[in-house]
C-alpha cells in the first residue's frame, strides 16, 4: 500500500502541477490525462460555448481549480457558469454545468463518485462524455439520464450542444 503525504492547502494552491492536479481532505491527487480525442474535444467545447456567450450569457472554462468544498478542490474538463461569472482565482461558486471527459485510463466508479459528489455540493449538471463514441449520460440530483442522441438540452435554456456539430465545428 502507498503511502500518500498529507499537503496542506495553502501548498496545494501555490504549487503548479503538470498535469495540474486536484485536492481532497490534504490529498493531491492525479487526473487521468487525456488522449488526442479528448483533448480535441475539450477545445471544441469550450470554442462551443464561447462563440454563443453573449447569446447564452454564460462563460465557459477549461480545467479550472475550483473549491467545491471545505478541502475540496476539483478540476473540470470543461465548466459552464451563467454571467457574471466568478472573478476569483479559484471560484467557490459552483458552475451550473460540469463536463468531464472520459480518459482510456478512467475508472467509471471513481468518474461515477466524482460526479455524485459534486451534485451532492451544488453542481447541477454534471455530463460525462464519451470522446471516442459520444455517447454521454447527465447526471442531476433527479438521477441519470443517457443522452441517446448525443445532443445535451439544459432545461429551462437555450442551451443546446449537439456533440456531433461541436466536433464538427
Amino acid at each position: 500500500m502507498e503511502l500518500q503525504t498529507l499537503v496542506p492547502i495553502e501548498e496545494y494552491l501555490s504549487t503548479s502541477y503538470s498535469p495540474d492536479c486536484e485536492y481532497k481532505d490534504g490529498l493531491v491527487l492525479e487526473r487521468n490525462v487525456g488522449t488526442e480525442p479528448h483533448s480535441w474535444l475539450q477545445g471544441q467545447l469550450v470554442a462551443y460555448f464561447n462563440r454563443r456567450r453573449k447569446q447564452w450569457k454564460i462563460r465557459a472554462y477549461a480545467e479550472l481549480r475550483i473549491k467545491v468544498r471545505e478541502n475540496r478542490y476539483a478540476l473540470p474538463d470543461v465548466c459552464v457558469y451563467n454571467e457574471p461569472a466568478p472573478k476569483e482565482r479559484y471560484p467557490s461558486v459552483l458552475p451550473f454545468l460540469w463536463i468531464e471527459i472520459l480518459s482510456p485510463s478512467d475508472i467509471m466508479i471513481d468518474v461515477w463518485g466524482k460526479a455524485n459528489e459534486l451534485i451532492r455540493c451544488g453542481v447541477p449538471y454534471v455530463w460525462i462524455i464519451d470522446p471516442e463514441t459520444l455517447e454521454s449520460e447527465l447526471r442531476t440530483a433527479s438521477g441519470v439520464t443517457h443522452i441517446s442522441d448525443k445532443t445535451l438540452s439544459i432545461p429551462a435554456t437555450s442551451i443546446v450542444i449537439p456533440l456531433e456539430e461541436v466536433l464538427n465545428d
